[in-house]
Formats: structure tokens, sequence, C-alpha cells
């Protein structure tokens, strides 16, 4: 069911109920205040419709509501008293919620979000509670016509969220995205008119609908992107080298700049590197510190030792030696893994020493950079 279909039947219900005719776009904007919105065009903006078993609780302000724009809309208060009990009921009856569109991503994303209050449009209480957690614990219909009717009218309307959720939903398997699915060769002689039968067409229909995929995947992240969503854009250029993330973005607004130093790494973007690394550095990360005096900044004594004053401001000794387990593959011990552990090591740095002006010059610029960071929050906790 889509909304479009749900709207026409709590359309025939309310006439049925109240023995009077109400308008289609009546029906949303009612709908909208159901949900504590007040405009259809508000909800819009912000969630989605789904479908799903298990309802949070409904609040009862919300028939006030109901009732209230039902005679802003013009109808008599007699038809608005019942309109406002009969449409949560309905509502409840066919299972129908709302998901708003950063909870959705988030979980679709594999994290949790809080939520934050909306000016003028609030969930209840209730509702929020359930819809803080992350939509694989929540959603019981997955990608109900509905939602996905949801999410395509909102992308229709430049809404990046929608867009970027859609890309998610499309996407490849991320641990097995070389696989193939169906078969190509079957695929290629149907499109040259070949009649397939049996197991062979059923090839061909299963490689179809993974270019499709692939094709909305590709789609919906790129107008995601366009649109300026963070993630979009680290996404594309994470999957298809598109280096156009790196003229469209800044430190200010990167989530997780090691990242985007490693995808500015591996498409050879050796400026990039550098400026996404000294941007976690100066967010406390002491790796990227690191990094930055081995790899970059070897010319510049004062800005290494810069680093190695600023790394012990935040409890670490880049130029002590150290030990650390390991897992087989080389990568850091995981207690929860559990499995031997192997013992690798790194050297500290080695810096040849500053004059006395220039050192004092590097610890103030170090002591500047630790106050910069309390002054925003704790050392920020970096992949």
């Amino acid at each position: 069911m889509t909304i479009k279909e749900f709207a026409y039947s709590a359309q025939q219900h309310l006439h049925i109920s109240t023995g009077f005719s109400f308008k289609r776009a009546h029906i949303y904007e009612l709908l909208a205040a159901s949900f504590g919105f007040n405009s259809y065009a508000a909800l819009s903006a912000k969630v989605v419709f789904t479908v799903r078993r298990q309802v949070a609780k409904y609040s009862s302000k919300h028939n006030s509501a109901i009732r209230q724009r039902c005679v802003e809309l013009g109808y008599l208060p007699a038809t608005a008293d019942v309109a406002s009990s009969e449409l949560p009921a309905f509502v409840a009856e066919r299972q129908i919620d709302v998901v708003r569109l950063p909870d959705l991503v988030a979980g679709l994303r594999g994290e949790s979000s809080l939520l934050e209050g909306d000016e003028g449009d609030q969930l209840d209480d209730d509702r929020e509670e359930m819809l803080v957690r992350t939509w694989s614990d929540t959603h019981d219909e997955e990608f109900s016509p509905m939602l996905m009717d949801g999410l395509e009218t909102a992308a229709s309307k430049g809404i990046e969220l929608a867009h970027y959720a859609l890309a998610l939903i499309h996407a490849p398997d991320e641990y097995d995205h070389n696989k193939e699915v169906g078969s190509s060769y079957w695929y290629s002689q149907a499109q040259q008119g070949r009649v397939l039968t049996g197991v062979n067409k059923e090839w061909a229909d299963a490689y179809a609908q993974q270019l499709a995929e692939a094709e909305k995947y590709a789609r919906h992240l790129k107008e995601a992107a366009r649109l300026g969503n963070k993630h979009a854009l680290l996404d594309l250029a994470e999957r298809f080298g598109d280096p156009s993330f790196f003229e469209k973005t800044h430190g200010s607004i990167a989530d997780d700049p090691v990242k985007v130093a490693k995808i500015a790494e591996r498409l050879g973007r050796k400026e990039d590197v550098r400026r996404w690394l000294a941007i976690a550095a100066e967010a406390g990360d002491t790796d990227s510190m690191r990094r930055l005096i081995e790899e970059f900044d070897q010319e510049d004594i004062q800005l290494c030792w810069t680093w190695v004053y600023f790394a012990r401001l935040v409890d670490t000794d880049l130029t002590q030696d150290e030990c650390y387990a390991i897992h087989e593959d080389g990568s850091p011990y995981d207690d929860d893994v559990g499995g031997p552990a192997y013992v690798d090591s790194r050297d500290g740095v080695k810096l040849a020493p500053l004059s006395a002006e220039q050192d004092a010059t590097a610890r103030l610029a170090a002591l500047d950079l630790f106050e910069k960071i309390q002054r925003t929050g704790e050392v920020r906790q970096l992949p």
C-alpha cells in the first residue's frame, strides 16, 4: 500500500463515518496532525510513512490537533469531533507509523540517532522513544511500498536525506560487492533478442535486477552528494573514486577526517592526505600527528615538535618506543574477538633539537591547539 492508496482509504472511511465528503488534500493535512505536525508540508520534509506490526503508543493530544485542523479547514465542529476519533483508530488499525529521515539514515548506516526537538512540530515522547532506536531494531515490514513511495516522493522534492536513504537501500553488499548475481551471459543473450525460459531466464532477470539496483544506488548517491550530504560525498569518493568530495567539503563538516585521508591516499591526492591528517591531528588524533611528522612535515622541524608537544598534552609521548598487541592479520588486538595475540612495536619519532626560541614557539603553538579542543569539547575519538 502506498500513501496515496492509504489516503484514499482514509478519505472513504471518514466520509462513511461523518456523512461528509473530505477533500483528498485535507486528508493529508489531517494525517499530518495525527502525527503531531502542523502541516503535511512540514511532515513531508522530516518523516516518511511506513508500516509496523507494533506502532508507538498514540497520544490523545493529537485528537485535539486533528479536531482543530478540521475546523481550520472549514468543517463543522460536529464533523471534526467524529474525524478526530475515527482517523487515529483507522491509522492504528492499518499499522501506519512514521520514521524520521535522520533516524532512518542512521539505522541504515548501522548507527544510533539522538532525536532533537523540531520547532513547531513535535512527535510525542512515546513515539520519540521508539524512533530513537535504530531502524534495524524497529522495522517489521522491511522497505514497505509505503516507505519506498514516501522516500521517492521526498527525493523528487530535492530532500537530500531521502536520496541518501534510497542510495543506502539500493547499495550493493559492501562485503561482497564483487559478487555477480545472476548471469551476465544470459542477460546479454536476452538483450540480443533471444527468448529465454526456465533457469536461464531466472539468471538473466537476476542480473538485470542487479544492474537496476546498482543504477539506483549510483543515481541517488550522486544526487545526495550534489545536494551537499556529507556522508554521500564521502561514500561517492570511496566507492567511485570521485574526487569532487575534496572540492565540495572542508574540515568543519567532516565526521571522519582519518577516513577521508585514506580515500585521498588511494586516489593519489597527496595534498589532500596531508590536509585531512592535519584536521584529524588538530582534533587530537595522535596517529595522524605521527604520520605528519614522519611523512609530510619533516622539513619543518618546529612544526614537528609542535605535534610532539601537542601529543604529550593529550597523554601520548610520540618520542617513546611502543609495544602493542595485534591479531595474526596485523590488526589491533580486540578482546571481544579473542584468539592468539602477537606483539608488534614501533620506534618513537626522532627529531633534531630546536633553538630555545623555536622550542618556546612550538610549545605555545601546541598549547593553543590543546586549549582549542578543550573549548570545543574533549579530545575527539577517531577511528
